[in-house]
């Protein structure tokens, strides 16, 4: 990768490296240029202030181009989770390398007056393999790997991660998470790797090695490898209630023993990058908490690296917004990420820093650490363009069958059997039914950050080319074990086999949109079919799908094995490696298993159904002797109240226009085109666009006489807007029309406006119009109010 090693870890770049480097290439050996000459020190004396800004600011690739990057000259670049190559989120590889190159291309075009041309890096969230990519290998998500247990395997998963990003021409990950999550409600649970510190600990820095190599060693942040990045310094697995981006409230030394225990062994692993966190530590938030970012995090545990943001997390700061925060820089930051918002903060940091509000010194320092990391990877000398790189475009590694292999052997040692009744491993020759919607759901078994950034919705199987279902490993293996496996979504009523597997689970979700207010597990359709098969007379094996631990007391009654496989990825012949006896179950939970629906934080008086560390082999088929408890006051709640929230659609709500359906109120068909948008957290509303004409259809659960929407309108209608919910139409043309410009709204919508309310509601438009919506609720408190906007 025209990466080069000084043998020492990137802390001791601090000071330039005395000896010439070692430039690695695609093509012949390229003569070194004297260190000297393009230390990090001597490339800032010569950089002008707009460029040295242009450093620390970090847009995303939807929002920029190349010649963007050509005047401006940005430090680093990111991709967010739903942004590909060309505006495309499902962009093949070759699409990635080529904007990479255009990328690097721009940022090292010559500059006037002698001023360096440094070139840009990429940074992605490679949080499960480079599975924002189609074709990539798409590893188990960290919960999976916690329960492994296993360094050495971890350190092969970044190994093989690292490769398949330099495939495409990027240099940076935002991986591994090291948060400790304490509340499984957390919509981010899946990115921990254990609820105990110490085995956070021991696999984040077993990844950050994998990643990067290690540190004084031949090879580090050399080709096949790229810079890696802690995250989030800290707390994020803390927060009261498990609110994402949330609180973290107590004694900050007993905290920091829980939810930093995990980054002075990053910091010993040589990790490029600390990103901070969203959250707030006793009401301040992270990204302007200079006595955490800077006194703690450099002055006692000694990180000299990269701070970087979060998206638009300085913006979170009091008094900052996503264009103005010098608050953030003056706390610690070395990097805003800021995916939109780039040139007016660009213009914002240059103003500040002129009249004094920012010293030159702090700016200085941030852009020294920026370019201590390039230099630390390679690209300040003899550095070559992303394709020209050592391992750029070798499409062959590329979830190459090494890479695959080893993420398989990582879903088999991730599987932890909860209950086992003896029928597990599977009998050779057995006849056996799958079912469960899940069973033949790549998309499902993947979960979040799986080529989009919330995973599901509209993917499909040809959106994970060379890809494993559960079904496909389980009939390949029962077909070598001389039985067969007949797939059977539904269920069948009238089938005899042997035994039935029922895999089903949780939906794929990221960060907030996944947050619960309860542990319950909701969806009954892997219960009905289990239930459906005991009283057949039917043995069967539940493999339940979900980011974190949930309460499925009765789906461990009704099943005669039950197996937690967490989100497997792209190899779900790993699990059958498991059910069929091909590899000895080893997976323990990292994380305990709710004896309660509530979500009772740990060490409560309720304990835990099943703790750390538990995990059966085939050897002990045991569990509570006398039926599992099966009350639980959290499945009463009327989930169909809320139709549209943290930029999700409720599982029983369908979006539509005309016939197009539009997975979670987002996608375009028949003149409606909708988008996420950032309201107070990344993409949690929606901007719908209409053409003349055009209409929108939301239908579910008639859960409440009336509705409130939360809305924000731009510019007024051009034409005449209306909705419907089975009745009248109702002209809103001039509420739509007042509501301009005046920010976030709310629209109520009862029966003395509407008529009917029923279970659905139509939003047309005669000519082009945009709104924004960030919330959809149904309210039986306000059957008879009067309508308002």
């Amino acid at each position: 990768m025209g990466r080069w090693v000084c043998g020492a870890a990137l802390g001791a770049l601090l000071t330039a490296c005395n000896a010439a480097p070692e430039v690695k290439s695609a093509s012949a050996p390229v003569a070194p240029t004297a260190p000297a000459a393009n230390s990090p020190e001597a490339l800032l004396a010569r950089m002008s202030l707009e460029h040295k800004v242009a450093q620390i600011i970090q847009p995303d690739i939807g929002s920029i181009t190349p010649d963007d990057v050509r005047q401006y000259r940005f430090g680093t670049i990111l991709n967010g989770g739903n942004s590909g190559p060309y505006g495309n989120d499902k962009a093949p590889a070759a699409d990635w390398l080529k904007l990479a190159d255009a990328f690097w291309e721009a940022s090292t075009a010559p500059l006037p007056n002698g001023e360096p041309a440094i070139p840009a890096i990429w940074a992605t969230d490679a949080v499960h393999g480079h599975a924002n990519v189609p074709g990539a290998t798409v590893f188990p998500h960290n919960i999976a790997l916690g329960a492994t247990g296993d360094a050495d395997l971890i350190r092969r998963i970044g190994a093989a991660t690292a490769v398949e990003i330099e495939v495409t021409g990027l240099d940076w990950t935002f991986a591994p998470t090291v948060a400790v999550a304490r509340d499984d409600r957390w919509g981010r649970t899946y990115e921990s790797y254990s609820e105990d510190p110490a085995l956070v600990t021991k696999l984040g820095a077993a990844m950050i090695e994998g990643l990067q190599g290690r540190p004084g060693e031949p090879g580090y942040l050399g080709v096949g490898k790229v810079a890696a990045t802690a995250k989030h310094y800290f707390g994020d697995g803390g927060t009261a209630q498990g609110v994402d981006q949330g609180d973290v409230n107590g004694d900050l030394a007993a905290l920091m023993k829980i939810h930093a225990a995990p980054y002075p062994a990053a910091i010993d692993a040589g990790v490029a990058s600390v990103m901070a966190s969203f959250n707030s530590i006793n009401g301040t938030k992270m990204h302007g908490n200079k006595p955490l970012l800077t006194d703690e995090l450099r002055g006692k545990l000694g990180f000299k690296g990269v701070v970087v943001g979060d998206w638009n997390g300085h913006g979170q700061i009091k008094g900052c917004t996503n264009s103005d925060c010098p608050q953030a820089l003056m706390a610690g930051l070395d990097v805003y990420m800021v995916p939109e918002d780039w040139k007016a903060l660009h213009a914002s940091l240059v103003r500040q820093v002129k009249d004094g509000t920012i010293p030159m010194s702090r700016l200085d320092e941030a852009v020294l650490r920026v370019l201590r990391m390039k230099q630390a990877l390679g690209v300040l000398d003899g550095g070559v363009k992303p394709s020209a790189r050592a391992n750029g475009g070798k499409w062959e590694l590329l979830g190459s069958p090494d890479h695959r292999a080893l993420a398989r052997e990582a879903v088999a040692k991730s599987q932890v059997i909860l209950k086992n009744a003896g029928i597990l491993p599977l009998k050779v020759g057995a006849k056996i039914e799958v079912a469960g919607s899940a069973a033949d759901n790549i998309p499902q078994q993947a979960g979040g950050w799986s080529v989009t950034w919330q995973g599901g919705g509209d993917l499909t199987a040809a959106d994970f080319p060379g890809a494993t279902s559960i079904w496909g490993g389980i009939a390949a293996a029962a077909k070598a074990a001389g039985g067969e496996a007949v797939l059977a979504p539904k269920g069948s009523a009238t089938s005899k086999p042997d035994i039935a597997i029922v895999v089903f689970g949780e939906p794929p979700y990221a960060e907030f949109v996944g947050d619960r207010k309860d542990l319950a597990f909701h969806d009954e359709e892997g219960l009905n079919l289990l239930k459906a098969y005991k009283a057949r007379g039917i043995p069967t094996v539940a493999v339940f799908l979900s980011g974190r631990p949930l309460w499925v007391n009765r789906e461990l009654n009704a099943a005669d094995a039950f197996i937690a496989s967490w989100l497997p990825g792209s190899e779900g012949a790993g699990v059958a490696d498991v059910l069929f006896g091909k590899v000895q179950p080893s997976g323990k939970l990292g994380f305990s298993w709710p004896k309660t629906c509530e979500g009772a934080p740990l060490n409560s008086p309720e304990g835990a159904l099943f703790p750390v560390g538990y995990g059966l082999g085939f050897a002990a088929p045991r569990i509570a002797q006398i039926p599992l408890y099966e009350t639980c006051a959290a499945l009463a709640h009327d989930a169909g109240a809320t139709w549209f929230a943290s930029g999700k659609l409720s599982a029983q709500v369908q979006a539509v226009a005309d016939n197009a359906l539009l997975p979670d109120l987002r996608g375009s068909g028949n003149g409606i085109v909708a988008t996420g948008v950032d309201r107070k957290a990344q993409e949690d509303a929606r901007r719908i666009t209409f053409g003349p004409g055009a209409k929108l259809t939301l239908s579910g659960p008639d859960s409440g006489a009336a509705w409130r929407i939360s809305y924000l309108v731009g510019s007024r209608p051009a034409g005449p807007v209306t909705v419907t919910a089975g009745g009248k139409a109702l002209d809103i043309t001039q509420g739509l029309s007042v509501a301009e410009g005046k920010g976030w709204r709310e629209m109520v919508l009862t029966p003395a406006c509407l008529g009917s309310t029923g279970k659905a509601l139509t939003f047309s438009s005669t000519a082009p119009f945009a709104f924004q919506i960030s919330e959809i609720t149904r309210d039986e408190a306000a059957a008879s109010a009067e309508c308002s906007f």
